[in-house]
């Protein structure tokens, strides 16, 4: 009968976890989506690609940051080792997100733009207030018209999780991590779509345009998902 070699990385001893396959997965996926979306934008770069205060520019980095936080906060979750369902809700936020975020960087790198920008977040958004649906992003953002800011008032993204929510979050378990990773996530995926359909009219790029709606579509259902797993578990 085999016996289980405790982890030498693991104070308590028990068998080792295999996540490293895992790991390996996630990262060939975004290699993958990255040499992918390079090698298109070498067909679709050209004349008349979007400068650096561009809309698609400014969607294509607030969305990476955006992205990035989800992938964060889905890794904490899984890492608790969640019901089923909620694990597998984490791992295509973790998998489709880190996708996307790939596609948005070798978009930038092909337009020959920095990933970073002087510009404020979302003053691509603020600039064009009649594009949007101001009241679908989630409360507390200074989105009045004139107010030059999409920001909320500690200058977060709206929908992103505070340091204080993520800390909360890390150190939390059982129920109430799945809880709290809920309502952060659907808050995060409401501003996300909000932003998704913003780029559409200001863009006649077919790859933006293609993202965006991914974008639309996929976290519309993971909301609907999410909120059926909120009710159930008291939330």
């Amino acid at each position: 009968m085999s016996t289980a070699v405790p982890d030498q990385g693991n104070p308590t001893g028990g068998p080792r976890r295999p996540r490293r396959p895992q790991a390996m997965a996630l990262a060939l996926v975004l290699v993958l989506a990255l040499a992918a979306a390079v090698l298109l934008g070498y067909r679709l770069a050209g004349p008349g690609t979007p400068s650096d205060t561009s809309p698609e520019a400014g969607f294509a980095r607030d969305m990476q940051t955006h992205h990035n936080q989800a992938v964060q906060m889905a890794l904490m979750l899984r890492d608790k080792g969640p019901e089923p369902t909620l694990a597998a809700v984490a791992y295509d936020i973790i998998t489709s997100q880190q996708q996307q975020s790939g596609q948005m960087y070798a978009w930038l790198s092909m337009w020959r733009l920095p990933q970073t920008s002087t510009q404020p977040a979302m003053a691509w958004m603020a600039a064009n207030p009649a594009v949007h649906d101001m009241g679908a992003m989630p409360t507390g953002a200074a989105t009045a018209p004139g107010s030059g800011s999409m920001l909320l008032p500690d200058g977060r993204m709206p929908g992103m999780a505070s340091p204080a929510d993520l800390r909360t979050l890390q150190s939390s378990s059982g129920k109430d991590a799945e809880i709290l990773f809920l309502k952060l996530m659907i808050q995060h995926h409401t501003a996300g779509i909000a932003m998704a359909r913003a780029i559409q009219p200001l863009t006649d790029r077919p790859e933006v345009l293609t993202l965006a709606q991914a974008v639309v579509s996929a976290q519309a259902a993971e909301i609907d998902q999410m909120k059926t797993l909120l009710a159930a578990k008291g939330g």
